[in-house]
């Protein structure tokens, strides 16, 4: 029998009504925004780094669960940590924990595994070198832990980065463990350390009991003295020591206030109540809004702050060497930065000033090709400089995180 066309029925006829025309006329136009939403989601997804998921730090793998990797991977799961930090290297020391079928192990687990290394300064190329091979080993990030070692020690930090980086890539995702209040350290080299090639994130021991701060005190002085080096804060916390439980929740707290996840020292020193305050559910500060301030700087004063300070003023064309001390020469570059900007040009770098200075990117200065220290930085501040500034002499005021060395 006879059949009659698809393109005769009234099915047809219908799906062709002028109604359904635009429908379908809307549907097409909203297929771009579609798109740019997926590829928008895709590329935020993309962008994630293993920084940007709750953390815990292994000292030594045999004391963390018995080195028992299916309990350590449940216990991760229990506390929603997405993250593990695993000592992979001490110095020149390469550490055997950190191996291939461990770090897949936990990696099939979904968990991110990144390797980190207590360093010196005193071999920084071989230190790089151990460094590296956490990536070998299958690592998705590493962390350099430096602390009163490396103070004064510009060059070393220098070399290290610089041969780090060639080695594992200018990609590959790199944070810094240190000292939390900056301002305590004028001659640690945080501005090589967190400058122009180096580490991709800050990742400060804010172990806010041992300071003898509280946990909002701390968090807020860290803000204040870190968020000039431009680099995402995803602060330590601390389970070792003893600090009290309701601490813990309160970082917790904080740190959704600031858009941070955390990360705690250490696994090995965090007891079955810890564990339980790590994993109950928590809601941000109702009513605090996360500190933005930054650390004021004016003539007279001295230290890395201070260098980091001229190394933006150079980029900028003002010619003078990267001291780390607010001299007159500084004081004269920041008033016309300041006018050419409408700021009030009292001279002192206050958290508006700094907001439009870090827009720049500040030059990088190659404290590792150390020379005369008698020639103008200007432009060729990255080719030519000392082995590190006036300011590296200065002693530290106090190590804040005594105590906790791994």
């Amino acid at each position: 029998m006879p059949t009659r066309s698809y393109w005769g029925s009234t099915v047809f006829q219908h799906l062709m009504t002028k109604t359904y025309l635009r429908r379908i006329a809307l549907f097409a136009a909203t297929l771009p925004v579609l798109f740019i939403a997926i590829q928008s989601a895709s590329s935020k997804a993309q962008a994630a780094t293993p920084f940007d998921r709750p953390a815990m730090w292994i000292w030594y793998v045999d004391d963390s669960n018995n080195g028992n990797l299916r309990s350590i991977i449940r216990q991760a799961r229990q506390a929603k940590i997405g993250t593990v930090f695993i000592k992979s290297g001490d110095g020149d020391d390469t550490w055997s924990q950190f191996n291939k079928p461990m770090v897949r192990r936990l990696q099939n687990a979904g968990l991110k595994v990144c390797g980190w290394q207590y360093t010196y300064g005193r071999r920084p190329l071989a230190e790089a070198r151990v460094a590296a091979t956490a990536k070998r080993r299958g690592a998705d990030c590493f962390v350099i832990n430096a602390e009163a070692e490396y103070e004064g020690k510009y060059a070393a930090a220098d070399w290290y980065i610089r041969e780090l980086r060639r080695l594992v890539g200018p990609k590959f995702p790199l944070g810094l463990s240190s000292f939390p209040y900056v301002h305590y350290h004028p001659g640690f080299p945080y501005s090589v350390f967190l400058g122009p090639g180096a580490a991709n994130v800050n990742v400060p021991q804010v172990y806010w009991h041992t300071i003898g701060d509280s946990v909002r005190t701390s968090l807020e002085i860290t803000w204040e003295q870190n968020t000039i080096y431009k680099r995402p804060i995803r602060a330590t916390g601390q389970t070792w020591d003893g600090p009290p439980k309701r601490d813990l929740l309160a970082f917790r707290k904080f740190m959704i206030n600031y858009g941070s996840a955390a990360s705690w020292w250490s696994w090995q020193e965090t007891d079955s109540t810890e564990w339980a305050a790590l994993s109950k559910p928590v809601t941000r500060v109702a009513g605090y809004r996360a500190f933005s301030g930054k650390v004021p700087l004016e003539r007279g004063n001295r230290g890395d702050q201070v260098v980091w300070l001229q190394q933006h003023l150079i980029a900028l064309g003002y010619k003078m060497q990267p001291t780390g001390i607010f001299n007159r020469v500084t004081y004269r570059a920041v008033r016309r930065f300041q006018k050419s900007r409408g700021l009030g040009a009292d001279g002192v770098v206050g958290t508006r000033t700094w907001n439009r200075l870090m827009r720049v990117t500040p030059v990088r200065v190659k404290w590792s090709a150390a020379r005369t220290r008698g020639r103008s930085a200007g432009a060729s501040a990255s080719r030519v400089a000392p082995s590190a500034p006036l300011s590296a002499n200065l002693p530290a005021i106090r190590n804040e995180i005594a105590g906790a060395r791994p």
